[in-house]
């Protein structure tokens, strides 16, 4: 294969990832116009079309399918081979490209940052904060950060914090004024504080358990937020009940800003862990981090 032919197929596998001429260019680090000429050159010289393109979406012809199922692997083993000679130097560089949720970024990426920084100053880290279930194959990421019991059972993963568990939480002014539930079903008489995950079309669904009896309940409320923290906020000022990890709405609790509900119905479940797809080379800088991160959690089990 000539030079010229390896990169008219890197693109093309670009914008079948990407969906996208524009993105798949700034993945490559080419123009769009770029991007766009070297997927005809390809057409051309293969005779067929492999793209269907509108002016809002792009997708794969038949054609395209059955050429990508064939490349794809050859270009990932050609990409896991570079960055294997890249590591045989002992210096991890590149990016490393990760998706994690807000909580899961503040609470064991953001405090290991510079240690990771310190021993890769010539890694890229590119993190996407996402509340979204996203697969990290299909969106080209190398790490995701995901609750437990979200694992798909394909990839590889490992424990970055222990149980965790929600509260329904309030106001003493707001309970003063509406009363308290006692019963999960009870909330469908309160102001409730939704929260909604990126992308999603739905509403999240308040998850109880008690004695072996689940309860999943749809609160209804005056007030939607796409970020918990601005929802515990909000509870602080009075606007309704907001449902949080116990221990983000701690201090709160503490301070008596915040009052905790339904506690018996709020049982532990499996804590955040940090994933990747099973691969027969892991990239040198991802290493770094797995093993950083696992000092953290162990150094976190050791405090008193």
């Amino acid at each position: 294969m000539r030079g010229s032919e390896l990169v008219e197929f890197k693109a093309f596998a670009a914008v079948a990832e990407h969906g996208s001429f524009v993105r798949a260019s700034e993945h490559l680090g080419l123009t769009a116009s770029a991007m766009s000429q070297t997927i005809r050159t390809l057409e051309c010289r293969l005779g067929v079309r492999l793209l269907h393109r509108t002016t809002r979406s792009v997708s794969l012809t038949d054609a395209g399918r059955q050429v990508l199922t064939r490349v794809q692997p050859a270009l990932q083993e050609l990409d896991a081979a570079t960055r294997e000679i890249e590591d045989l130097k002992q210096r991890p560089s590149g990016t490393l490209r990760i998706v994690t949720p807000r909580i899961a970024f503040v609470d064991h990426l953001q405090p290991v940052l510079d240690g990771f920084h310190q021993a890769c100053p010539e890694v890229t880290l590119d993190i996407t904060i996402s509340d979204a279930i996203t697969d990290i194959v299909a969106h080209g990421y190398d790490l995701g950060i995901r609750l437990g019991e979200l694992l798909e059972e394909e990839v590889v993963a490992v424990r970055l914090s222990g149980p965790l568990r929600q509260l329904a939480v309030a106001s003493p002014a707001y309970l003063a004024a509406h009363g308290t539930p006692t019963h999960p079903e009870d909330l469908h008489r309160h102001s409730c504080i939704n929260w909604r995950q990126d992308a999603s079309p739905t509403l999240y669904h308040w998850e109880f358990e008690k004695d072996g009896q689940q309860l999943t309940v749809a609160v209804k409320g005056t007030l939607t937020l796409n970020d918990r923290e601005l929802a515990v906020a909000a509870a602080v000022q009075g606007l309704g009940i907001a449902f949080w990890a116990e221990h983000r709405v701690r201090p709160f609790l503490a301070s008596g800003k915040l009052v905790a509900l339904l506690e018996h119905w709020s049982l532990p479940f499996p804590g955040f862990f940090a994933y990747y797809r099973k691969q027969r080379f892991m990239p040198l800088s991802l290493k770094v981090l797995l093993d950083i991160l696992r000092g953290s959690r162990r150094r976190a089990r050791a405090t008193p």
